[in-house]
């Protein structure tokens, strides 16, 4: 039996003790799960799923706690302590995470948040983690259509836009000039990829690309003229952000959803907005 340390292993139980329950870990010898993390009914040759970490002893625990980042993970988490010799972070466990100072891009600080990335330390094979994410991230290039869906960690603003870190692996961009809603570090949200450029870095958007997004709003567009009794005050000179406020898509998406719509002849339109056109009822 092989076990992984800051995963989740699957290990029976082989015993109980006043402190807690024993597990089978193979060759690294019966781990404790402390007797606040048993779950209620639970007896010898059950089968638990837990998370394995090291102790202040640095002696494997399990735990049936949610961590808040496992090994080969990137996070957002803020610190509790600092010490001569490094941060401890708030991971969702009893035994914080610890930071060394050579993996701070800067000197952090108790009770802000920081993006990190968790692994196994080689030397000591304790579990650590880094603020230097850029050297977790995978330098092999994405193997991305344009359009496809992807979860985001947003990483950090610069001057081009937010970075983010795509699927726990890769890097991409979200530009300011086609962000439309407040976004801050350690945000997770869905994205879209745009394309992945011939030196491999990735562009990323919020609204879904191509002809699909656009008829897609269209039809939420129209739906939103029904509802409001035919007529919409929402014209081109409407500000992107209040577009954005009301549905979640930029200005450029809204504009070409309303040309659908009236090459269609859904629609009439004018200074005071949108108007539904009477022959365009529910079929």
């Amino acid at each position: 039996m092989n076990i992984e340390l800051g995963q989740y292993n699957r290990l029976r139980v082989v015993k109980a003790v006043d402190f807690g329950m024993y597990l089978d870990g193979g060759d690294e010898g019966e781990i404790l799960l402390p007797t606040r993390y048993v779950p209620q009914r639970c007896k010898p040759g059950d089968e638990l799923n837990v998370f394995l970490y090291l102790d202040s002893e640095e002696r494997l625990i399990a735990t049936t706690q949610t961590p808040l980042v496992k090994v080969g993970e990137f996070a957002c988490l803020e610190v509790k302590w600092v010490n001569q010799y490094g941060a401890f972070l708030d991971w969702g466990l009893m035994k914080d995470l610890f930071v060394p100072f050579r993996e701070q891009k800067s000197k952090m600080e108790v009770g802000r948040r920081y993006v990190v990335h968790a692994h196994l330390d080689e030397e000591s094979y304790r579990i650590v983690a880094s603020a230097k994410v850029e050297h977790y991230l995978s330098k092999e290039r994405a193997p991305y259509e344009p359009g496809q869906e992807v979860d985001l960690l947003i990483w950090q603003k610069t001057d081009l836009g937010w970075k983010a870190i795509i699927d726990n692996r890769y890097a991409g961009l979200l530009y300011e000039s086609e962000v439309f809603r407040p976004l801050s570090m350690g945000m997770r949200t869905t994205a879209y990829v745009k394309q992945v450029r011939e030196d491999g870095k990735i562009d990323l958007t919020l609204q879904q690309p191509g002809r699909s997004g656009v008829e897609g709003f269209a039809e939420t567009l129209l739906e939103h003229i029904r509802r409001h009794g035919g007529h919409t005050s929402l014209c081109d000179k409407t500000p992107a952000e209040e577009i954005y406020a009301l549905f979640g898509v930029s200005k450029k998406i809204f504009k070409k959803a309303v040309g659908d719509l009236y090459r269609r002849r859904l629609v009439t339109l004018d200074d005071g907005g949108i108007t539904l056109l009477q022959t365009s009822g529910r079929s």
